[in-house]
């Protein structure tokens, strides 16, 4: 019976472990506010919205008031506030919410919770539509005479670190696996030349590649070179791309990456299918490069513009770049007036009518929203629709009904 005792008391259990972690899952959010003037008087109590943005599961969008929140500032204020937009109990967070100096001096305007002792811990919101921010965000008048407003144009910046909580046991243990570094060895590869067996002659400008990761990465590449050519060939010309867009399509079939923003931004072009983004979105259309098109598209998406949105529709429609083009038919319909005016839709009247009776058929729809909700916004939508059906008829010698 003693043995047995002692044997028990030998085989003792290795105590467990674990670690409980409170952190801040962080995301960010630029709102641009075009024609801050034409936005006053809107009323006190009445804001503009940003598009909502997505920061740890949870919606969120900021609201501008340019009349201020209070009824008791009488207009004096500006007020700021960002907002829960999707359903959620007890969601706990901190903000930051930043007015951008857009002299270029950097004296920006910050309210932050981040990087402080918060004495009452991280703001919680209680549901769905509850809102964190300032009333008196900043001083009308004074705005108005300030760095922050520049071109009738005010950025707002906004950082959402959303609190959550979990137990981890494996990461006091735990190996760190580095990103994939792949693409910087077959990068090494274009470099370098080592072992290239193809030549492409491009406006006479010589480039090195591999028909192994061409075939690879394209299936056109893959048709010609695997199939249409000769074994011993080892020289392609190619008359339908500049050397600068052909360089950078095979920096990305080997990095998987764009060139660097500096040199794809680098040009004078009026029109975006002149810049290098726009013709390699062109080439990675002609290549099959589907990564590379949908990369082209969402660097473009970025800079659409009143003046710019009618020849990049007319880019993306060329191209199939499906997404750009659902996006500036939106952007579009959303802001027809303005766009009626630019010299981009003069190109889109004469080069590309089947795309304005797409556009037609966009405002049509909102023209129905309008007239459905009852808002006060009906009557010069419908009189812009008016306009754009003008148009059309010039252009079909038909005509178009608004529909009832």
């Amino acid at each position: 019976m003693p043995e047995l005792f002692s044997s028990e008391k030998n085989s003792l259990i290795s105590p467990t472990s674990s670690r409980s972690v409170t952190e801040t899952v962080n995301g960010s959010h630029k709102f641009v506010i075009q024609g801050y003037s034409l936005a006053k008087g809107m009323g006190i109590g009445k804001h503009i919205a940003s598009e909502t943005f997505t920061v740890g599961g949870y919606q969120w969008a900021i609201y501008f008031y340019p009349d201020g929140k209070n009824p008791e500032d009488n207009s004096a204020y500006v007020s700021v506030f960002i907002a829960l937009a999707s359903e959620g109990t007890d969601v706990r967070a901190l903000f930051e919410l930043t007015l951008v100096d857009q002299s270029g001096k950097g004296k920006h305007k910050v309210h932050s919770h981040f990087d402080r002792s918060l004495e009452s811990g991280p703001y919680t919101l209680k549901y769905r539509g509850s809102m964190w921010g300032y009333k008196r965000f900043y001083r009308r008048a004074v705005l108005e005479t300030s760095d922050f407003l520049k071109d009738d144009c005010l950025k707002i910046d906004c950082t959402v670190g959303v609190v959550v909580s979990n137990t981890d046991c494996s990461r006091l243990h735990s190996i760190q696996v580095p990103d994939s570094d792949i693409g910087s060895h077959f990068g090494m590869l274009l470099e370098n030349q080592e072992g290239s067996d193809i030549v492409f002659n491009v406006a006479g400008e010589k480039f090195h590649a591999h028909k192994l990761v061409l075939a690879a990465r394209s299936p056109v590449f893959r048709d010609e070179l695997m199939d249409g050519m000769e074994e011993d060939e080892c020289e392609v010309v190619v008359k339908d791309l500049e050397p600068k867009v052909f360089k950078a399509m095979l920096h990305f079939i080997y990095k998987d990456a764009l060139i660097e923003d500096e040199e794809l931004v680098a040009s004078t072009a009026s029109c975006v299918s002149d810049t290098l983004v726009g013709k390699l979105l062109a080439a990675a259309d002609k290549y099959g490069l589907v990564r590379l098109r949908l990369m082209c598209e969402s660097y473009l998406c970025k800079d659409i513009a009143i003046n710019s949105v009618a020849t990049t529709l007319a880019l993306a429609d060329s191209y199939h770049a499906t997404e750009l083009k659902a996006v500036c038919l939106k952007f579009a319909a959303e802001n027809l007036a303005a766009v009626m005016r630019s010299n981009g839709f003069e190109y889109l009247k004469e080069n590309c009518p089947a795309l304005q009776s797409e556009l037609l058929k966009i405002v049509a729809g909102c023209v129905d929203d309008c007239s459905s909700g009852g808002g006060g916004g009906g009557g010069k939508s419908r009189s812009v629709w008016g306009q754009l059906s003008n148009s059309e008829d010039g252009n079909n010698s038909r005509r178009v009904r608004q529909r009832s």
